[in-house]
C-alpha cells in the first residue's frame, strides 16, 4: 500500500504542479489581457473623443447651416415684394403725371380716359405677377372661395348661388390671396 500511496502522492504533486503551471501561464494570460485591457481602454477613449470631436464639428456645422438658412429666408421676405414694387413704381409715376395734368385739365372726358389706362395698366402689372381675379356672381356659393356677407331671397335657379359681390377676391398663382366677399341668394 505504501507504494500506491506513493503512486497517488505522486499523481497528487504532479497534478497540483500542473495546475500550478497552468494558473501561472493563466496569470500570465491575465497581466497580458490587462496590458491588452489598457490598450482597449485607451482605444476606446481616443475614439470617444474623436466621436464627440466630430459630434461637435458636425453640431457646429447644422448651427451655422441653420442661421444662414434663417438670413437667407428673412432676406427673401423682406425683399421678395422689390420685383413688384418695382413694376408698380411705373404706375405711381403715372398717377403723379395724372394729377399734374388733371390739375390745368378741365376736360372731364380726358380725365376719365386717364383714369381708365391708369386702372389697366396697374391690373396689368398685377396680372404678369400671377394676380387672378375670382369669377364669382352667378357662381355656387363655396366656402373654400367666398366669404358670404348676407343672404337675400333669391328666384330658384340662384339659390345658393353668388348673387352680388361685395368685394372682390383673388388668386395668387392658382392660391386664395383674399377672399371673395359676397351676398349669396336664398
Amino acid at each position: 500500500m505504501n507504494e500506491e500511496q506513493n503512486i497517488n502522492a505522486d499523481e497528487n504533486q504532479k497534478l497540483n504542479d500542473d495546475q500550478l503551471v497552468n494558473d501561472e501561464s493563466f496569470d500570465t494570460e491575465s497581466n497580458g489581457e490587462n496590458i491588452n485591457s489598457d490598450n482597449n481602454q485607451e482605444q476606446i477613449q481616443q475614439q470617444l473623443k474623436d466621436a464627440q470631436d466630430k459630434y461637435l464639428r458636425l453640431y457646429s456645422d447644422f448651427d451655422n447651416f441653420r442661421k444662414r438658412t434663417q438670413k437667407e429666408k428673412a432676406d427673401l421676405i423682406n425683399f421678395a415684394a422689390g420685383d413688384v414694387i418695382k413694376d408698380l413704381l411705373i404706375v405711381l409715376d403715372d398717377f403723379e403725371r395724372a394729377i399734374q395734368s388733371n390739375e390745368s385739365n378741365h376736360d372731364i372726358d380726358s380725365i376719365k380716359e386717364g383714369f381708365k389706362l391708369l386702372h389697366h395698366k396697374f391690373d396689368l402689372a398685377l396680372k404678369q405677377k400671377g394676380l387672378l381675379e375670382m369669377e364669382c356672381v352667378g357662381q355656387s356659393f363655396d366656402a373654400e372661395l367666398h366669404e358670404a356677407i348676407t343672404n337675400i331671397p333669391a328666384s330658384d335657379e340662384m339659390k345658393g348661388k353668388v348673387v352680388d359681390v361685395v368685394q372682390k377676391g383673388y388668386f395668387l398663382k392658382e392660391r386664395v390671396l383674399r377672399y371673395a366677399k359676397v351676398v349669396v341668394g336664398q
